[in-house]
């Protein structure tokens, strides 16, 4: 593990301590930077669960990932900085509400002085990591969270602008090894039933919202206000790609289409 240069490809020259503030700080950034995205499933490209390799793809070859690689290769980099780290397994709802199965979802836990949930693979959700103690509401920024508990699960809740609470995901707190996930990795990667497999995605939080290409549309939110317009033709999305996520796959989707 380099260090420093993954602090350098998440654009981070804050204190380097095993302290909250440095891990709110880590997570803002790493949100802020590497995108969450499905781009080698779109290629065919495998993605193995290795903790070198999400390293390796994020910091040297300045890309994003799915969960399973985001949140891998953020655990990696707390390690090194000396946190203490455990995987977590989630399941995301799916389209009838019901849960998803387990290992649909990696996320982690951080224990400092208390336990911190810490996620940096999920889209769009908390841009800094969530105490861990259900039934208090947190609010970053425009957006409010709690973490629910029942029925044998904790879960992120997030509420919604009539005052309810949506369920973004549930987990439960048992440590998981990173193999543990490789059904669900494969699944993601090659089921038709599995939303990677529908459409190109490329996220990333930015300071004032978030900016999305999903397909062949492109998307800003600033400060709340949405706007989007479709893209007309693939050296657009590539040139899209490029300026606002810092990824560059045009050699890559060349040779998948030879």
């Amino acid at each position: 593990m380099n260090e420093p240069a993954y602090l350098h490809r998440i654009a981070y020259s804050g204190p380097i301590t095993p302290t909250l503030e440095t891990l709110r700080r880590i997570h803002r950034a790493h949100l802020e930077t590497v995108p969450f995205e499905n781009l080698d499933i779109s290629l065919g490209r495998p993605i193995v669960l290795d903790e070198d390799a999400f390293v390796r793809k994020v910091v040297e070859e300045n890309r994003g990932g799915f969960c399973y690689e985001l949140n891998g290769a953020l655990a990696a980099l707390l390690r090194e900085m000396g946190f203490r780290v455990t995987l977590l397994s989630g399941r995301a709802p799916r389209k009838d509400g019901s849960p998803g199965p387990d290992f649909d979802h990696l996320a982690l836990r951080v224990d400092l002085d208390q336990p911190w949930l810490v996620d940096v693979g999920f889209g769009e959700c908390f841009l800094e990591p969530l105490l861990l103690r259900p039934g208090i509401e947190q609010k970053q920024g425009q957006a409010t969270f709690r973490i629910g508990e029942g029925g044998g699960s904790l879960s992120v809740e997030r509420q919604q602008s009539n005052d309810s609470w949506k369920t973004e995901y549930l987990f439960t707190l048992t440590p998981r090894h990173l193999e543990e996930f490789a059904d669900m990795c494969h699944y993601h990667q090659t089921s038709p039933e599995s939303h990677f497999t529908q459409k190109r995605l490329c996220t990333r939080a930015t300071s004032t919202g978030r900016v999305t290409l999903s397909d062949m549309k492109l998307i800003f939110t600033e400060n709340g206000t949405r706007r989007e317009g479709m893209l007309a033709s693939e050296d657009e999305w590539q040139q899209a790609l490029k300026q606002y996520f810092g990824v560059n796959i045009r050699d890559q989707a060349v040779r998948q289409n030879e």
